[in-house]
């Protein structure tokens, strides 16, 4: 099955996103950049997009 892409409604018109899609193959999400998505994915456990979420959205990786 092909996975369906989802990019964020906060997104905005900056074009610096990211996509997100259920593998469920592998009971993984994936996450591609949203301007090259033919440039590879990474697969995440759900436990380490949760993670990865509470962190950006506490700051925690700001630059």
């Amino acid at each position: 099955m092909t996975p369906h892409w989802r990019k964020s409604t906060y997104s905005g018109t900056s074009g610096n996103c990211v996509e997100l899609a259920a593998l469920l193959q592998d009971a993984k999400i994936g996450v591609r950049d949203s301007k090259n998505p033919n440039a590879g994915r990474l697969e995440l456990a759900p436990a380490a997009v949760r993670e990865l979420v509470r962190r950006v959205k506490a700051g925690d990786l700001d630059l």
